[in-house]
């Protein structure tokens, strides 16, 4: 065999083993192929950071198969990712794989198209160590930082907990903004809109008022005095206007616009993103640059002047404003611009179609508007009314795409968009006011980051890189320390004040307000942790020191800084901060003293407790036992009241009877439950356990049993411990503890216990699956 050619997937290969002739073999690594040891020297902190490697278990078969293709080989050539972990993988593949010098090729490409690769097959070069080493500081250091914290919050915080370098710095951005929404205070002012015609009633528009009154006197003074005024055209100003498109996108601005237009996470936008990379179908998906080569900007051009016209065409070069970025690189983009859109899932299609419409609409021209400006003046007040219009001259890059921003997915409660068109309007002009309204307005608390405006801050504080944001934001909500949730908002009054046909009124509406979709909150645990944190270990959750190291691994991908001493610099002070904490620090449970439970006297406290958070009435030293209650969805301990502390010991309450016997509704450990003669009643999410009646909880033994009935299709008289029951995939045989599948195409209707005890015994002889070793 002439070449082997080794990439990171199977998908990949797939792709590229059709570029390649006869004299290649294209086989995939699998990602991967060797980690740091499990155990605690996995590094030696005084041999100079030296690593210890092993082969996990479920790689060694795919090692030992490309060791002995490699042995056959006279040339290996290592294809994995353009990136660090890229060059890393071809570093560990080289190691393991006991390859030479003189018969390795390394080679990168930013698209897995055929002149892509055939041009790096003849541009090859060897591993860059510098990439390499980039990548081994980071590794090492986050490993040092997770093995070392780890214990330090099991002993003084909770069992079990983790804590990670860039993970920690993005829960304390979630806990900081939770605090400031807790800490903010909503103000109220009256927002004026006035509805003008002219002497043809069908040409309406509507100005504003550009200032907002605090208060309602103020508010109601002005529309009494608009009751005589008279109005006035006092200005008016057309000028043209342009907008420009958005750059493409990097991993950054693909990730936000996906999750706006697409409703995807950050790790859904990765996956499917990695899907049409490895497809062929786009560049590579991490990448900080908006670089676009000669190539592309030669298809964009081709397919914009083909498919809308040369007056549609603008080409643009867009510089990367990020320090560590590779100009080198690529932006996101097409691979062939002249495929509007692919073959693939429905995810597929749509991420593409936004890819493609991104970057074609970078090279378009500016959309243009003429944008008219009218100042109506007011006989009775100094102020002026402002109606504004806008017409779009040409639409240019608009015919193809649009940005969106974080804002337009708040709800829009003032309806009151710009007027597209104001009517033929002159200065001097008298209109007619036909409605004039005060709304009550108030002022909004930060909003809470949802992935993708996450990522924006975390790029912004220049903390971790493309291919480090999906994974962080897994991981902060695997550990529990985020949880990402709807939450319903609450309703509240607000006043509105009309004018209309010279009568004053004052009506009262309700709007719900602080709702919430897929937004990102801090658990208890997370606050916890983060607090114990910012207290102990300054450095790890300081958003400049964290944006610091992030610049040193890029000194040291670009041979500026020795890897080494950059860890050393990082470790010493670290170490020390870990063993003064275990020695001095106290254990930290966030514990909050919320008053005196007015029927025992006793304490009434809220903290961490050994499962979570709780609430505690009394205390270990009384002579009775303290009671203990979790806390619900939603509630937390630094906001929690001392009266929804106290509801929570409602639980559990009888809430009548049915069929002779008694019904409580309780909280466990998978929530809200109804007992009834030793069967328990999950509640449905959208019932409240504090206020289940009787009828209700009638109603909801009375549906399960009814859905059990129609689960089973078939019972045996033979045996009553089996039956066929109808389960999420289809129906299957249960008998006693064993869940049986029956062979594909069987008549339910035929089945007989004979056919039973034989499926059983076959499935008894199946060797059990062994769990994987973590």
């Amino acid at each position: 065999m002439k070449n082997l050619l080794i990439v990171e997937s199977p998908a990949k290969a797939k792709t590229i083993e059709g570029y390649l002739g006869k004299d290649f073999l294209v086989k995939s690594s699998y990602g991967h192929i060797r980690d740091l040891v499990k155990t605690d020297d996995a590094i030696d902190v005084e041999n100079n950071f030296k690593q210890k490697y092993e082969v996990p278990a479920d790689k060694k078969a795919v090692v030992s198969e490309l060791k002995k293709l490699a042995k056959e080989a006279e040339t290996v050539w290592l294809a994995s990712d353009e990136d660090r972990e890229g060059e890393a993988i071809s570093w560990h593949l080289y190691e393991t794989l006991g390859l030479q010098d003189s018969r390795t090729k390394r080679i990168v490409f930013h698209e897995i198209t055929k002149p892509a690769i055939l041009k790096a097959i003849e541009t090859p070069r060897r591993i860059d160590f510098n990439l390499v080493n980039a990548q081994q500081a980071r590794r090492v250091l986050d490993r040092l930082v997770g093995f070392e914290l780890s214990p330090v919050l099991w002993k003084k915080v909770k069992p079990s907990l983790s804590a990670g370098r860039v993970q920690s710095v993005a829960v304390r951005l979630i806990v900081d903004r939770e605090r400031e929404i807790n800490r903010f205070q909503a103000e109220a002012a009256f927002k004026l809109v006035a509805i003008f015609q002219t002497d043809n009633p069908k040409e309406s528009f509507k100005a504003e008022l550009p200032q907002r009154f605090p208060d309602l006197a103020d508010a109601e003074q002005f529309l009494t005095d608009c009751v005589t005024a008279d109005f006035i055209v006092n200005s008016l100003e057309t000028k043209p206007s342009k907008r420009n498109p958005a750059a493409p996108f990097t991993t950054s601005t693909l990730q936000q616009e996906a999750s706006r237009k697409l409703g995807f996470s950050v790790a859904r936008t990765m996956a499917v993103a990695q899907r049409l990379y490895e497809a062929g179908r786009i560049t590579y998906m991490r990448t900080d640059s908006v670089n676009l080569s000669d190539t592309a900007l030669l298809g964009a051009e081709e397919e914009i002047k083909a498919a809308y016209g040369a007056n549609y065409h603008k080409r643009r070069q867009y510089r990367t404003k990020s320090a560590g970025a590779q100009e080198a690189h690529e932006a996101i983009r097409p691979t062939y611009f002249d495929r509007h859109t692919i073959d693939g899932d429905h995810a597929e299609r749509r991420l593409y179609e936004l890819i493609w419409k991104r970057a074609i609409a970078s090279q378009m021209s500016e959309a243009e508007f003429e944008k008219t400006t009218a100042k109506i003046g007011i006989s009775t007040r100094r102020e002026e009314l402002v109606a504004n219009g806008e017409v779009m001259r040409f639409d240019g890059f608009l015919k193809v795409y649009f940005e969106s921003t974080d804002e337009e997915q708040d709800v829009n409660l003032d309806n009151d968009g710009e007027n597209t068109l104001l009517p033929p309007l002159q200065r001097n002009q008298r209109v007619q006011l036909r409605s004039m309204t005060a709304t009550e307005r108030f002022s909004r608390p930060p909003a809470r980051y949802t992935e993708a405006s996450l990522v924006k801050k975390l790029e912004e504080l220049g903390i971790g890189r493309p291919s480090t944001y999906a994974p962080t934001i897994s991981t902060i909500q695997n550990r529990g320390y985020v949880v990402k949730e709807d939450r319903e908002g609450k309703s509240r009054d607000y006043r509105v004040l009309e004018l209309q046909n010279g009568q004053l009124s004052t009506l009262v509406k309700t709007e719900i307000t602080g709702a919430e979709k897929a937004k990102l909150f801090p658990t208890d645990i997370g606050v916890v942790v983060n607090d114990f944190l910012v207290e102990h270990f300054k450095g790890i959750v300081d958003f400049n020191f964290t944006a610091k190291v992030e610049k040193e691994f890029d000194e040291i991908a670009q041979g500026m800084k020795e890897w080494t001493d950059m860890l050393r610099g990082f470790y010493g002070p670290f170490h020390t901060e870990v063993e003064t904490t275990i020695k001095n620090a106290d254990r930290a449970t966030n514990e909050r003293e919320l008053g005196i439970d007015p029927e025992s006297g006793k304490r009434v406290s809220v903290r961490i407790g050994r499962f979570g958070p709780i609430v505690q009435i009394g205390s270990a030293e009384d002579e009775e036992k303290p009671r203990f209650a979790s806390l619900r969805p939603g509630q937390m301990i630094e906001t929690i009241t001392f009266e929804d502390a106290l509801d929570l010991f409602k639980l559990p309450k009888k809430i009548g009877e049915f069929e002779g016997k008694e019904m409580t509704v309780a909280i466990g450990r998978f929530g809200p439950y109804i007992r009834h003669n030793n069967a328990f009643y999950s509640l449905p999410k959208d019932v409240d356990p504090h206020g289940v009646t009787t009828d209700t909880a009638i109603q909801i033994i009375q549906d399960k049993r009814q859905r059990d009935i129609e689960k089973v299709v078939k019972v045996f008289d033979e045996n009553p411990d089996a039956r066929i029951e109808n389960g999420r995939w289809g129906p299957f045989i249960r008998f006693g503890k064993q869940n049986i599948k029956m062979p594909k195409g069987t008549d339910v209707a035929s089945v007989t216990y004979a056919d039973v005890l034989k499926w059983a015994e076959a499935g008894d002889k199946k060797p059990k699956k062994k769990g994987k070793k973590s």
